[in-house]
């Protein structure tokens, strides 16, 4: 295939890009090719917010609003967004006809904003927010709550304001006329730059490849083994920003309907490897309310919007938030090739520190979730040292069945405590027929420390990791007992607001 040509609408006007390497970030692009520097460089490692921007891209069914969301634009790669608008800090006075749009105003008003260089991300964040309370009818019923603004701006940063002034703008955003995106024209836009064929994009020996089916994929990647598979890229971006690395041949995920698919499976739920981390844990969370705390710490907005839950399992990180849960929940992961499908449960796709069973021709298809069991207590906890966007130094998932008091079927699985995230088989052993009582609690912790033997490194001590882990399985009695259960809000540290939202 000859090399194509990536089409983007970039604040409201087609564009048509050629002459760049695939893996240019949409942040270098912005400020370099476009002169468009009110996206700010920071981190460049998706951890500031600096350099938020807001994606429009066609809902499933093309008939619907367009979505929009707020990403990274210094770990995107520039082919992924293929057929999709960008929006810029730079667009919003365009969108008040030239004057301050009602966030900025806000911002203004509110002081919400001292050197500025982490306004325009800011800004960014909170106009995705202005638009979805807008586009649910929410705007003329309640400014937004301090929850859920703090909530939108989990991945911003700020240096030198402190979030009051801001969480103040957010809700002070709406109470000027609206000043909102065209949607259906931006829809119009969106279904003239559709593709149907597949973007095939070179640049000086390194290509990008999206093919839209799982057939297309499978061959591919039986022809180009040694290709790197792109999904989110919230990873892989670091890999180029940070480790400086050249990566040849790029397949991407992002455009395969059926790895986007999100669909009830026997009672539970069959999740596309490539759905959006904010898409699956949605869904994960409609199935498993337990697990909303969890949804609301991993990671930020912007990540959790580009990154995917497959991209997440694959990278097999042993302090990945994900999977502690999942393994909890009993979770498969389904593995496609060329040659077939199988099926494994997912503490066993992991062999050591970042090696998986997965041969170089295959793919991960689908995470797939049993139904929830009425018996079943399910928890899931993350410490790390800021509430918000940050690595875990332990995160948990505890599930077991109580009947008549007695455990059955108990999971444990831990992440940051062993070289992969894994569950904890003596633990288990020590709940397995007992009463859940205090006794059992303490046999428990004591075949705990038998599990595991963390490492000390920058997150956390042994000791400290040790400990914390004990105390999770303290805290999972707790709300879990059968006698006088506490409530979740009388055993967290944080107040109820803040977990519905994020901490500031």
């Amino acid at each position: 295939m000859d090399s194509q040509t990536i089409r983007i609408l970039l604040n409201g006007e087609p564009v048509a890009i050629t002459g760049l390497a695939p893996t240019t970030s949409l942040l270098a692009w912005l400020r370099g090719a476009r002169g468009l520097v009110g996206t700010k460089e920071g981190c460049n490692e998706g951890d500031c917010g600096a350099c938020t921007v807001v994606v429009g891209e066609l809902a499933a069914d093309p008939a619907d609003a367009p979505r929009l969301y707020a990403v990274n634009a210094c770990i995107r790669f520039l082919p992924t967004l293929d057929g999709k608008a960008v929006f810029t800090v730079e667009h919003l006075r365009s969108l008040a006809g030239g004057a301050l749009h009602p966030v900025q105003q806000a911002l203004v008003d509110c002081h919400g904003s001292q050197c500025g260089f982490c306004t325009p991300g800011f800004a960014m964040s909170l106009w995705a927010l202005y638009e979805d309370c807008h586009v649910r009818g929410e705007a003329a019923a309640a400014p937004p709550s301090p929850a859920r603004i703090r909530s939108a701006i989990a991945g911003n940063l700020c240096r030198c304001t402190g979030y009051r002034p801001i969480i103040e703008a957010g809700e002070r955003m709406l109470d000027a006329p609206p000043r909102l995106l065209d949607r259906e024209r931006l829809r119009t836009a969106l279904l003239a730059l559709r593709r149907d064929d597949t973007l095939a994009f070179d640049h000086e020996g390194c290509r990008f490849v999206a093919p839209r089916s799982v057939d297309e994929l499978l061959a591919l990647r039986s022809r180009h083994p040694a290709a790197t598979l792109l999904a989110g890229g919230t990873d892989l971006g670091l890999w180029v920003n940070k480790g400086l690395r050249r990566l040849d041949t790029l397949i991407h995920t992002g455009e395969v309907a059926a790895l986007r698919a999100i669909v009830p499976n026997a009672g539970g739920l069959r999740i596309g490897a490539a759905a959006s981390l904010t898409a699956a844990f949605a869904a994960i969370v409609r199935l498993h309310p337990e697990l909303a705390e969890l949804w609301e710490r991993f990671a930020s907005p912007p990540v959790r919007n580009a990154g995917t839950l497959g991209g997440n399992v694959a990278n097999g990180s042993p302090i990945g938030d994900s999977m502690p849960a999942l393994i909890a929940l009993g979770a498969r992961v389904v593995l496609a090739s060329v040659r077939g499908r199988r099926s494994l449960a997912l503490e066993d796709f992991y062999l050591d520190y970042l090696k998986k069973d997965l041969a170089a021709d295959e793919i991960i298809e689908a995470i797939e979730l049993p139904p929830p069991a009425p018996a079943r207590r399910l928890r899931s906890w993350k410490l790390a040292k800021r509430f918000d966007s940050d690595i875990s130094a332990v995160c948990a998932g505890f599930a077991l069945e109580l009947r008549a008091g007695t455990i059955h079927a108990p999971r444990i699985a831990i992440g940051g405590m062993a070289a992969t995230p894994r569950r904890a088989t003596a633990t288990e052993a020590a709940l397995a027929g007992r009463p859940w009582d205090e006794a059992t609690l303490a046999a428990a912790q004591r075949a705990l420390a038998d599990d595991f033997a963390p490492l000390d490194d920058l997150r956390a001590s042994a000791g400290y990791r040790s400990r914390a882990a004990a105390g999770l399985l303290t805290r999972f009695f707790l709300e879990t007992r059968p006698d006088a259960p506490l409530a979740a809000a009388q055993t967290r540290a944080f107040a109820a607001e803040d977990l519905a939202g994020g901490g500031g």
